[in-house]
């Protein structure tokens, strides 16, 4: 174990805190700075064109020569996701995670085309890495998909631990959670404890993914043609969990959407998903069967435009489309903002003749991968840290956790409810707060690492809601002198070209214009008196604030 003395512990969050996704959690002290997971947060539908929200890395770039490495706890995408865009903006020295999630690491890589070198070293629960001042020992957690681990960092300053995601599920689908382990630490002494809390606000305990095979079963049985499940493609015991009833049933199973088959595939290579090769038929196939000879599993629960349910929904999978009889599951609660994109997907299926199940045990299941307050209460016990930092979930999940860790023991002015940024300072087994660091959204558009934003994001945010106004003059700039009056055209309004307003507003901006060329003017002054002028009649008059985007086109010889 290191030695105390050394450098005070900076213990802060860059994602995962006031929100649920988009994780990063680092310790960093003078000369060292690790970092444990890298995920994404899938926008909803107020970020217009958006496909990935991840960290600003402008602290990491800043303390680039210091980080030592990145340790993954889990597979999913909101601990993994963004590791193709860190990667290419940071130098990171090596990755250590589970042998599922390298493997889903080293295909996201792929699926990115990032070429950048990535050093991917696997662990398990008798791993120890020693980096610099960190000492890293692990331990298996249950969660939705397997090789999930907690985290026991000891530092020179005192221990940190961190749960990861995780729920207390005593009969499993995989191995056990290690009890045992986290209760030998707890003896031992824990400083600062980092807990889930995404079902913070949930009494009692989550239900075993065991539970859910009779519901599973019960909606196979009363289905009467085909069935189409929508689930998260990282959700590995859900998968097994259907493929499973299924082939009891003699169903063929058919792998849609790209990250589904990829996790499928790597899944039954390391034996966490048992498919036989016969009981598996490709999208073309599954006309040579009647429907209710099949299954077909596929993404799109959340409702993505491009996924492989949104392509079905809406006739444009060239193999696949809604027949009436078919019974669709999404088996995945929605991610918040996510409810509008899925109430359109599962519209269009009932409009085709499809039963779509949204509330059943499967989502609820699903939406449980995570730890009631019996669980909370019991690992707390078994910890017994001295310190405490909800982490991973929206502000008011943190601060039930927080409030439920005062009720086993920990004091009140011992609990850190903290926003991303924020920093804690472990020195001498005390943690106290200590100075922020920059954190904050970058919002990835395609495949482009360098982020939109915020003004962009809060332009198309206008647009989405405004419209749009260009207004166009026309200038001699040897007279200067108005050669081409004002002309608007108009974006997203709520009025027509031929609105009296548009008129109006035309000659107001070309009075404005006027007055300016009277004297001595600028291009700089001309547009921004052009778009006031228009801005503030559309705010008098429609209350609304398209965006105005003034041009002066010069004449030419």
């Amino acid at each position: 174990m290191p030695k105390s003395g050394s450098t005070p512990v900076s213990i802060y969050a860059l994602g995962g805190l006031g929100e649920v996704g988009k994780n990063m959690y680092c310790l960093e002290t003078d000369t060292s700075l690790l970092i444990i997971d890298a995920g994404v947060r899938f926008p909803g539908t107020e970020y217009p064109g958006i496909d990935y929200i991840i960290q600003d890395y402008t602290h990491l770039k800043n303390n680039r020569n210091k980080i030592r490495a990145l340790v993954i706890t889990h597979g999913h995408e909101d601990h993994i996701g963004a590791i193709p865009f860190l990667v290419q903006s940071v130098k990171i020295p090596v990755i250590y995670a589970p042998k599922l999630a390298a493997a889903l690491i080293r295909f996201k890589l792929e699926d990115f085309k990032v070429t950048t070198a990535v050093n991917i070293v696997e662990y398990s629960d008798d791993s120890v890495l020693d980096i610099d001042d960190f000492h890293i020992t692990f331990f298996r957690v249950t969660h939705s998909i397997p090789d999930s681990y907690g985290i026991c960092i000891d530092t020179p300053e005192g221990r940190v631990v961190s749960t990861g995601d995780f729920k207390v599920d005593l009969t499993p689908v995989g191995p056990d959670i290690d009890l045992t382990t986290m209760a030998r630490l707890g003896s031992e002494g824990v400083d600062l404890l980092l807990s889930d809390s995404t079902n913070a606000e949930q009494e009692g305990y989550t239900p075993s993914e065991r539970n859910v095979l009779s519901s599973i079963e019960e909606i196979f049985d009363s289905a009467s043609g085909r069935l189409i499940v929508a689930t998260f493609a990282s959700n590995i015991s859900r998968i097994q969990q259907v493929v499973e009833v299924a082939a009891n049933r003699n169903k063929k199973i058919c792998i849609l959407g790209r990250s589904m088959e990829k996790a499928v595939e790597i899944s039954r290579q390391y034996g966490y998903i048992h498919i036989k090769d016969e009981d598996l038929i490709k999208a073309e196939e599954l006309k040579n069967y009647r429907p209710f000879e099949t299954v077909i599993l596929c993404t799109g629960s959340q409702g993505e435009s491009m996924s492989a349910l949104a392509r079905i929904a809406n006739g444009e999978h060239k193999d696949v489309k809604i027949i009436p009889g078919d019974t669709v599951i999404f088996s995945s609660s929605a991610i918040p903002g996510n409810g509008q994109l899925i109430d359109k997907v599962v519209n269009t299926l009932s409009r085709g003749g499809a039963t779509v199940i949204t509330n059943s045990i499967l989502a609820d299941i699903h939406s449980s991968g995570h730890p009631g307050k019996q669980e909370l209460r019991l690992v707390i016990k078994l910890l017994k840290p001295k310190y405490f930092m909800p982490v991973h979930g929206e502000y008011r999940m943190l601060l039930t956790h927080a409030d439920l860790a005062t009720t086993l023991g920990v004091e009140r002015e011992n609990t850190f409810v903290m926003d991303n940024g924020d920093t804690l300072r472990l020195v001498n087994h005390k943690v106290s707060r200590g100075y922020p660091v920059e954190a904050g959204n970058t919002y990835i558009d395609g495949t482009d690492i360098s982020g939109l934003a915020e003004a962009v994001i809060q332009d198309r945010i206008a647009l989405t809601e405004e419209g749009m106004l260009t207004i166009s003059i026309g200038l001699d700039p040897k007279t200067n002198t108005l050669i081409v009056p004002p002309k608007l055209v108009g974006k997203g309004l709520l009025f027509s070209a031929n609105d009296q307003r548009m008129e109006i507003c035309r000659q107001l901006v070309l009075d404005r214009v006027n007055e300016l060329l009277a004297r001595k003017t600028t291009f700089a002054e001309l547009k921004n008196e052009m778009k006031a002028t228009a801005t503030h009649y559309f705010q008098e008059t429609t209350h609304r604030t398209p965006m105005v985007i003034p041009l002066i086109m010069n004449a030419v010889e």
